[in-house]
């Protein structure tokens, strides 16, 4: 009697598991533990923040991620190689820090001019729909041979000129400067006959204070001032068109991503997807009050950057990037899909959407907020 009954437990049992749907895989918890490559007190550390908190409500729990800030485990620009290693299970990170492992990481991360015109929104486009995010993991995985999977968190938006111990008339004034830029920019800058430092973000003030430099850009007014540039320097250049796009990265190890089952895979894709809006108006909430913040609590003078230093930035650009095209391949793949996806795309805004400035002066064009000073 005993045999049928068990029988008919292990029947039951497997009716069971065929009904819930669930295999194993997809019945697991699981615990990643990630860093990323800013500090603590970083605004852009609120972007993996934002996606770990999104990630674990959508999977139910199911899939728990532990969080660092940069240094807890490795140094920040070690979190790359970290990951694909195992050491971290993933990581969040800007792919201009990769720009010394392949120059085509630059155009995932710091894209002066757009490229050609496109705005944050235009890119995320290419990201989304003209290939780029399959081309950046091409770059990880095929070029570098990593063991990484990546997906953009957010579509960076335009970064300031930079901080400056003086307002600059003209490019003469710009050139005159020892002057701290980071990844492909330094060598934009290095084009225009500048001379250029690259520093971590933390050497920057410190830096400054000790006449290392002259002056220097870093990310956004919100990410600035926690840096504590307003101590250091009072003049405040805006807008820039060094990085006026670009993109934040979730990194994930190879190993621990095929582990996931298809819907956790999902909810890992499209958090990143709903974390990459979400960041932005975060960053546009937060920077417009951390500017007035700079300005009425800490004197910064805000100062329109002069038009001719923004086009010889451009001009600079132009030929930095026609060196790599001719002499790397993968460089050349990428910068072309970024050229075809804005010819579609940047004359069609020309073409239908008015000018911000158009509305935005109509409504605001008598008020100065930030009192910004004209060159």
């Amino acid at each position: 009697m005993r045999r049928p009954f068990f029988s008919l437990v292990v029947l039951l049992s497997l009716c069971v598991l065929l009904l819930s749907g669930h295999t194993d895989s997809e019945a697991k918890d699981f615990v990643w533990k990630i860093q990323s490559t800013w500090t603590a007190g970083d605004f852009h550390q609120v972007n993996p923040k934002g996606l770990v908190e999104k990630i674990e409500a959508m999977s139910g729990g199911r899939l728990k991620i532990n969080l660092l800030a940069a240094g807890a485990i490795v140094p920040a620009f070690e979190v790359l190689d970290a990951v694909h290693k195992g050491i971290l299970d993933g990581g969040h990170a800007w792919p201009g820090y990769w720009y010394g492992k392949h120059p085509a990481a630059t155009l995932f991360g710091s894209v002066p001019g757009g490229p050609f015109g496109m705005s944050a929104e235009d890119y995320l486009g290419w990201l989304y729909l003209g290939g780029g995010k399959e081309l950046y993991n091409e770059l990880l995985q095929k070029e570098l041979k990593l063991n990484v999977v990546a997906f953009p968190t957010f579509g960076e938006t335009p970064e300031p000129l930079g901080w400056f111990p003086k307002a600059l008339k003209d490019v003469k004034d710009f050139r005159g400067l020892k002057f701290r830029a980071g990844g492909m920019s330094a060598e934009v800058f290095k084009a225009m006959g500048m001379s250029v430092v690259t520093l971590p973000g933390g050497e920057i003030v410190p830096a400054m204070q000790r006449g290392v430099i002259d002056a220097g850009e870093f990310s956004d007014p919100s990410s600035d001032m926690a840096m504590g540039f307003q101590d250091v320097r009072k003049f405040y250049h805006m807008p820039g068109t060094h990085q006026p796009t670009g993109m934040m990265e979730f990194l994930i190890n190879t190993k621990k991503w095929e582990e996931l089952p298809a819907d956790l895979k999902a909810i890992v894709e499209y958090a990143c997807m709903a974390e990459a809006l979400h960041f932005t108006l975060k960053m546009l909430n937060q920077n417009s009050k951390d500017l007035d913040t700079l300005v009425t609590k800490h004197g910064v003078k805000v100062i329109e950057s002069p038009r001719e230093i923004l086009t010889e930035v451009l001009k600079a650009w132009d030929k930095v990037a026609e060196k790599y095209v001719k002499e790397n391949p993968f460089f050349a793949k990428v910068y072309e899909s970024q050229k075809k996806w804005a010819q579609q795309v940047v004359p069609y805004r020309r073409v239908g959407h008015p000018p911000y400035d158009l509305a935005a002066d109509y409504y605001w064009g008598t008020i100065n907020p930030y009192k910004v000073i004209k060159p």
